[in-house]
């Protein structure tokens, strides 16, 4: 008869337990974290709640504009750094370049961008170009090239390989390769991954603006610093309303694609 698998101690859980709660002990006390004192100034969140509950609808007219200036900004980082990522991601995958240095240092280079926090681009390039929706189109190009091209270089290496092979005893090029073998079998997922980073730097590019990278971030952090939460809770109600529908469009177009 077969033994059956010894089950933990109930000390071994004990103390797994107590190791937890010390953990979490010393990283509140190492972090300043005061829950009492949370819990004590929470009436001040309820006050600012009802303010955005509340919101001023006669600024709206003013909210259109950035708003819209928003989007451009995710349209072009996307865009642009869609672009660059195409190409580059074929540069990285192993099946399509076979020398292991060039694979390598190109995936150096691709693993140091997507590591750079978003924030952190976008305080450099606003110190470089000024405040603006400059700053905020080349923050989100930097980091649609990364996400996408990680993305896409994983999808060029799990690829059919017969057409590759076929294609290579006719005696074709790399680049015959490339646009007979390996883009027909992955543009789809490309055009996904596209709309999918275009969904996250709408979002993204609503927190850059605070920043001073343009857009209705900017805006959103005038009306924070000025207390004027009735007007923060319209911008968050229109960023809410744009995101959503925008999710709604590229999850369709996503499920029509794969």
């Amino acid at each position: 008869m077969a033994e059956l698998p010894k089950k933990p101690f109930a000390w071994q859980k004990w103390v797994l337990g107590v190791v937890m709660v010390v953990g979490l002990i010393i990283s509140a006390q190492a972090t300043g974290t005061n829950l009492p004192m949370f819990f004590q100034n929470f009436g001040q969140f309820t006050i600012i709640f009802q303010q955005m509950l509340s919101p001023d609808w006669s600024y709206t007219a003013y909210v259109v504009d950035p708003l819209i200036e928003t989007i451009k900004m995710a349209i072009l980082g996307t865009t642009i750094g869609s672009v660059l990522a195409f190409p580059y991601a074929l540069l990285v995958a192993r099946n399509i370049v076979t020398n292991r240095w060039v694979v390598g240092i190109f995936r150096f280079i691709l693993n140091v961008i997507r590591t750079i926090p978003d924030l952190l681009l976008a305080a450099i390039f606003v110190a470089i170009v000024g405040i603006g929706p400059v700053a905020g189109v080349i923050t989100l190009a930097i980091f649609t090239f990364g996400m996408v091209g990680k993305l896409f270089y994983e999808a060029v290496e799990t690829i059919d390989e017969g057409p590759i092979e076929a294609i290579k005893a006719a005696g074709a090029g790399k680049l015959e390769i490339i646009r007979f073998a390996v883009i027909p079998q992955v543009s789809n997922y490309f055009v996904s991954y596209v709309l999918y980073a275009f969904e996250i730097n709408v979002r993204a590019s609503t927190v850059l603006g605070y920043l001073g990278a343009g857009g209705i971030g900017v805006f959103l952090q005038r009306a924070l610093s000025q207390f004027r939460y009735d007007r923060v809770g319209l911008m968050v109600l229109v960023i809410f309303v744009v995101v959503l529908v925008i999710d709604y469009v590229s999850g369709k177009l996503r499920e029509a694609l794969i």
